[in-house]
């Protein structure tokens, strides 16, 4: 703990040192590793003075909150939709910065260009943000919490995604954009994470928005090679050709015919013959899906906002599982003075 004297001599500068290595870190795992040491080296006079006067704990106890909230079902849908709103992101950033009143936070607006009464800014913009944990409230003057902090880094370029993405959604879009990640989709993959009635409207939101692209055919013919030995067929010279430019993975007639430098409609003559001496078969495939430029920006964006919160959302749980000295520190704040004095004794001895 901090501003408190430890057991090896330790002084407050030093802690505060540490503190703020550990802060500069990005890794929630590191910094909880960090905490866990500091605060085996310290040994608080009371646990009032560990509750006034501790930052490690009170961004602990910042965590412990914070689980709460995370245990709620819809906790993502509510952090996505808050996030796709340009004035909390700007809310956002600036008491990433330090703290401020409403009063303060509407003058700062004013200078980005926002003019919003006190109870707007209250109402519509940061309770939103209190809401998901990505701020909190001390004698009226908001800040941004460490979860607040980590995820601004991640959304601050990003001041375009409530023209992309709808504010007020079950995030679809956003869930499909993520399956994208990886490779392209067809439309009956969505189907298989998005309610059917739902694949077509958000497909057609997410193309309209330039974040998703498919093929100019609705359905395309692929041609593929049979398993049937060769090298008993006579080929005629352009027959050959066109066999031997049909890849294992299959082809399509137009690529072919760019391949082989064969006009499309020989190409189609060629295959037929092919098909008829059972070297080549067919197939339709249905057309696939895939992320643009600006899509996989904001996919990948998506993700490192998914990623932090399972990281948040394990290390919150750590904490909460090993609550230790806690549980007490909350218990002796609404005691007397005589059984604070008996608590007081027992959190030290076994801190």
């Amino acid at each position: 703990m901090t501003y408190v004297r430890s057991v090896r001599g330790m002084k407050t500068e030093d802690y505060q040192v540490q503190l703020q290595e550990t802060e500069e870190k990005t890794s929630l795992a590191d910094r909880l590793k960090d905490w866990e040491e500091t605060c085996k080296n310290c040994n608080p006079l009371t646990p009032i003075t560990c509750i006034s006067g501790c930052k490690i704990w009170k961004q602990k106890n910042e965590l412990r909150k914070l689980y709460k909230k995370m245990k709620n079902p819809n906790f993502m849908i509510n952090l996505l939709n808050t996030l796709k709103n340009d004035r909390r992101a700007q809310i956002l950033e600036i008491i990433s910065n330090g703290r401020h009143s409403i009063a303060r936070l509407q003058q700062e607006l004013k200078k980005r260009g926002y003019y919003h009464s006190q109870q707007t800014i209250a109402e519509e913009y940061l309770t939103p943000l209190l809401d998901v944990g990505l701020a909190e409230e001390n004698q009226n003057r908001y800040y941004v919490t460490v979860f607040g902090c980590r995820l601004n880094e991640l959304v601050k370029d990003f001041s375009d995604v409530e023209n992309v993405l709808p504010p007020h959604s079950a995030c679809y879009e956003e869930t499909a954009l993520g399956m994208l990640l990886d490779k392209p989709k067809t439309y009956e993959d969505f189907q298989d994470m998005i309610p059917a009635k739902s694949v077509a409207r958000i497909l057609n939101r997410l193309q309209k928005a330039k974040l998703v692209e498919t093929t100019k055919e609705n359905d395309y013919i692929f041609y593929f090679q049979t398993k049937r030995d060769s090298n008993s067929t006579k080929f005629s010279p352009t027959e050959k050709r066109v066999y031997e430019n049909i890849p294992i993975e299959g082809i399509s007639a137009r690529k072919l015919a760019e391949k082989t430098s064969i006009s499309l409609r020989r190409t189609y003559k060629y295959t037929r013959r092919l098909k008829g001496k059972k070297l080549v078969f067919a197939r339709k495939r249905p057309k696939s899906y895939a992320l643009t430029a600006k899509g996989l920006r904001i996919a990948k964006m998506l993700k490192g906002i998914r990623n932090l919160t399972l990281e948040t959302s394990a290390t919150a749980s750590y904490i909460v599982s090993n609550n230790g000295p806690h549980e007490l520190l909350t218990l002796v704040t609404s005691q007397t003075e005589s059984q604070k004095k008996v608590a007081e004794s027992h959190f030290i001895s076994n801190y």
